[in-house]
């Protein structure tokens, strides 16, 4: 059987339309996906707002990259419930002031159901702090990110 390797780095490309001035779409692969303001932002409220978006992609890559974790592992993970939170100063969205940081700080509350043991929750934890490529960036921006970790039974 011949194994087929996967290229280790990949040229990601997106489009999109700004249709209005809060309301953008977004085209990657066969997908479209709405990026909007809500109503009290004078947005039509049609999708998550940048910010959000921005968070909504490190709960995802926290989902991903922990599950391929304990699969390598041979670790069963199941259902995760993930809880953000983060401290945003709006300042320079709001056109007020250039803030350098604009997220000081985001918590991560991960409930995972999972057959783990503790030390194996704790290579899976010291693990994606390595590879989540999105909780990297923010990282490296100077962004402190808190996860806490509760484990529940299959």
């Amino acid at each position: 059987m011949v194994k087929v390797r996967q290229k280790s780095t990949v040229k990601m490309a997106m489009t999109a339309t700004g249709e209005t001035h809060a309301r953008s779409v977004v085209h990657v692969r066969d997908l479209s996906v709405t990026i909007d303001e809500p109503l009290i932002r004078d947005g039509t409220n049609l999708g998550l707002s940048p910010t959000e978006t921005l968070m909504s992609s490190l709960i995802g890559c926290t989902n991903v990259i922990a599950k391929r974790i304990a699969h390598g592992m041979g670790v069963e993970f199941g259902e995760m419930k993930i809880a953000l939170s983060a401290d945003f100063n709006r300042l320079g969205t709001m056109l007020q002031e250039e803030i350098e940081t604009p997220f000081s700080n985001i918590v991560l509350d991960i409930e995972v159901a999972t057959d783990a043991t503790p030390e194996q929750l704790e290579t899976i934890k010291s693990d994606l702090i390595k590879y989540c490529p999105v909780a990297k960036v923010f990282r490296a921006g100077g962004i402190t990110i808190t996860e806490n970790w509760t484990p529940a039974p299959l």
